[in-house]
């Protein structure tokens, strides 16, 4: 990974009024190996390097955090303790969990088997996209630590490619055509034979 690429990451999200509040409230709740990931940062990326409002699209805000507690009722704690450190609108538009619970309920949402996870970054490497798979903490001293397993240079390049870990499947397709309806200079590339 390229220093001046995440550097560059860096800056566009800094360019977000609203996604360093979401930054900085989750950092003043210390949930254990917490990131925000997914749409709220590659979408920032592309909003603010196209010139875009930089909320433009967004429709929530993906916080992932890890406890070795996969009980129910310790998330739903979690969940009603981030609800209320936000604001409205925020308040229904961060949406969090537990990455050690993931394995008990992926597999009966969305038909596959999914394996439990070691922390919160490992999450990103089952995402469809090396685009989608780009996590963001704000650190106690102001600095940000990002995590892509895969780099930065898809979601810099506003390219959408599969998983090259994982098979390629409808979930990518419409993850894909979602992003392209609402960002047309947004680039494709499918697996040969798919």
């Amino acid at each position: 990974m390229s220093m001046s690429d995440a550097a560059c990451v860096e800056t566009l999200l800094r360019a977000s009024p609203r996604l360093m509040t979401v930054l900085q409230t989750a950092r003043d709740l210390a949930l254990n190996d917490w990131l925000i990931f997914s749409g709220a940062i590659y979408q920032t990326v592309w909003n603010v390097r196209s010139g875009r409002d930089p909320d433009y699209g967004l429709k929530d805000y993906d916080l992932g955090y890890f406890d070795p507690d996969t009980g129910w009722d310790a998330e739903d704690a979690v969940i009603a303790r981030v609800r209320q450190a936000f604001a409205s609108p925020l308040d229904e538009q961060v949406e969090v969990r537990n990455q050690a619970r993931v394995h008990l309920w992926f597999e009966g949402k969305f038909g596959e088997p999914y394996a439990p996870l070691v922390g919160t970054a490992e999450a990103l490497t089952r995402f469809v996209s090396p685009t989608f798979a780009v996590g963001a903490r704000l650190e106690a001293d102001g600095s940000m630590t990002l995590a892509a397993p895969f780099g930065f240079e898809d979601v810099l390049a506003m390219h959408i490619r599969p998983n090259p870990l994982w098979p390629e499947g409808a979930e990518f397709a419409r993850a894909a055509a979602s992003a392209l309806a609402r960002w047309p200079e947004v680039t494709i590339s499918r697996r040969s034979g798919t």
